[in-house]
């Protein structure tokens, strides 16, 4: 194994042990550095909401890192809405699905009754993803009303000792943050 796959490897288990013990990560995404956690750990999702300065009825995205990892969300879709969504997996697009049982906490979907997803094909958020044996939550790294950061010098700017772990690389060659689409209605919510 090489120097830098050991390195990338044992900062990876890092970042998982942080999210383990109810901890905010931040890490590189497709254009911007993300803010993330374990969805079903409240505690840590109220964390990550506070240091962004983010409402809760908003909601967050979920990221995953392959399609299996979010399945159970899919299995309530019609076949044209499951060929559609995962046409465009693992890529840079965010779909909101509907949540039709409930499987996500209110304090991930916010005011509404679905669910913003997206499987990523960034080679850190898939190694991430498959070592914590989950999705995560998925929120550009930047405090409310600021720009989202696009190096690691900004993150520690915004956020210093707040997180409990950083995983250091490279964004992905996006110039902009994905596009976020409603399943449902079809409407662009973010272009």
């Amino acid at each position: 194994m090489s120097c830098n796959l050991t390195s990338d490897w044992w900062h990876v288990h890092q970042s998982v042990r942080a999210i383990r013990r109810g901890g905010v990560i931040a890490y590189p995404t497709e254009a911007v550095w993300g803010l993330g956690c374990d969805p079903f750990n409240q505690k840590a999702v109220s964390h990550l909401l506070d240091i962004k300065r983010r409402p809760m009825h908003k909601g967050l995205v979920l990221i995953a890192g392959n399609l299996s990892q979010i399945e159970f969300l899919l299995e309530d879709l019609t076949t044209e809405e499951y060929d559609k969504v995962t046409a465009s997996w693992p890529g840079p697009y965010t779909w909101i699905i509907p949540d039709r049982r409930g499987l996500i906490p209110a304090w991930i979907k916010g005011k509404h009754h679905a669910v913003a997803v997206r499987v990523s094909d960034h080679s850190l958020v898939k190694d991430l993803t498959e070592s914590y044996g989950s999705f995560l939550v998925s929120t550009s790294a930047n405090p409310a009303a600021h720009e989202p950061a696009r190096d690691l010098l900004r993150v520690k700017t915004y956020f210093g000792n707040e997180l409990d772990y950083v995983l250091p690389g490279s964004l992905g060659k996006l110039a902009q943050p994905t596009q976020i689409r409603d399943l449902q209605s079809d409407r662009l919510v973010r272009a």
